[in-house]
């Protein structure tokens, strides 16, 4: 049923592919359920879309990194940044930087490997959160104990490991099929946050216009805003682990870099951030304390804000249907998270493959499965 380390990746994506597979890691329909309420500190939550722009442009940096040497060593296969760290110090003039070579390798090798190992847990941690929050709003008993909701994780695990199992082209397919539901239920939550701000002028919003969104109000909270943004645009970088399953690497990783980050940053993000900060406002309330608090306060006290949000949406201009839409967005998130937890995976086991055949891993890293031709013994 394997390969032995001798056994290669065979190159069936094309751009849509490798573009899809990067684009479900930055997830922006997972990210704002999960983070909204880590982002909405009202000393801070006014500078959110600005730190947004800002991490974007950071990472736009890095994405052309990325892209240039995908582009220069389009041999890398499953490596990475593990093969670039190597190549780039090999493609020296001076011999006295070689000895460098190895480690540099070997590190940031290391590095990747356990970050692409530790993600996929903590989007399996997300999804049991989630799965248990829908739960909960129908039966606030749902797995109210920690056996059930290790259970739910467990399962959602199983969930995403046999879907890596069967190789790049099935996943990519459920990828597309999850990034599509994603991208249009943002859009339509988003166009009814802005037509509820059109449609109640009388509210008092914590944004006084579309221009005070966009623009940062403070350096620090720009600041504290921008560490979380940061982190919810990694994943571009995973495209060039395909680089050993992609028809024409040369060509497609460096575009699938930049266009993962920019469809899922510039038009997602840009969009959803933008329609949820314009929203928000003393409608939205939450009792704190025995106290009533209202708008960004009230969004830093619950665990769902976004959920709160679906909910206030779909009572106000879905005539009272507002639970069936917050359930509705919340498995939405799911999907993404899914996707997300999937695709990190993926990832994770190219890098780890590519060690193995390295020896920097034991070589049984380095097998492929004989009938769907994938790392799978990580």
């Amino acid at each position: 049923m394997t390969n032995s380390t001798g056994g290669e990746l065979k190159p069936t994506l094309g751009l849509v592919g490798i573009t899809i597979n990067a684009m479900a890691l930055i997830a922006p329909g997972a990210f704002l359920w999960t983070t909204y309420q880590l982002q909405a500190p009202p000393d801070s939550a006014k500078s959110m879309w600005a730190a947004i722009a800002l991490a974007t442009i950071i990472a736009m940096l890095t994405a052309s990194c990325y892209a240039t040497l995908s582009k220069a060593y389009p041999e890398a296969g499953a490596g990475s940044s593990y093969f670039y760290a190597e190549a780039a110090i090999l493609a020296k003039e001076e011999h006295r930087h070689f000895r460098m070579a190895r480690l540099a390798k070997f590190v940031t090798g290391w590095a990747a490997h356990l970050y692409y190992w530790v993600y996929p847990g903590i989007m399996v941690s997300f999804m049991g959160t989630l799965v248990v929050y829908i739960g909960q709003l129908f039966n606030p008993n749902f797995a109210s104990d920690w056996l059930s909701k290790a259970l739910i994780c467990f399962l959602f695990a199983g969930l995403i490991g046999s879907i890596a199992l069967i190789g790049v082209t099935g996943s990519t397919l459920i990828n597309i099929i999850i990034n599509v539901v994603q991208i249009i239920s943002l859009t339509f939550l988003g166009l009814l946050m802005i037509l509820y701000r059109l449609g109640h002028p009388n509210v008092n919003y914590e944004h006084a216009n579309a221009l005070s969104v966009v623009v940062p109000h403070d350096l620090s909270g720009l600041i504290y805003q921008a560490t979380i943004a940061i982190l919810l645009l990694v994943g571009f970088e995973s495209a060039t682990a395909m680089a050993g399953e992609a028809v024409d690497p040369r060509r497609d990783i460096p575009r699938g870099v930049i266009l993962s980050l920019f469809i899922q940053a510039c038009i997602c993000y840009f969009f959803e951030y933008f329609a949820a900060n314009f929203f928000i406002g003393d409608q939205y309330t939450a009792t704190v304390d025995g106290k009533t608090v209202t708008g960004f306060a009230a969004a830093l006290s619950s665990g769902a804000p976004i959920g709160d949000i679906a909910r206030i949406l779909g009572d106000t201009l879905l005539f009272g249907n507002g639970f069936l839409l917050q359930i509705i967005m919340a498995s939405t998130v799911v999907m993404a998270l899914i996707g997300t937890g999937l695709s990190s995976l993926s990832t994770g086991v190219r890098i780890s493959y590519a060690m193995g055949t390295d020896r920097e891993l034991p070589a049984v890293f380095g097998f492929l499965h004989g009938r769907y031709n994938t790392p799978f013994l990580t």
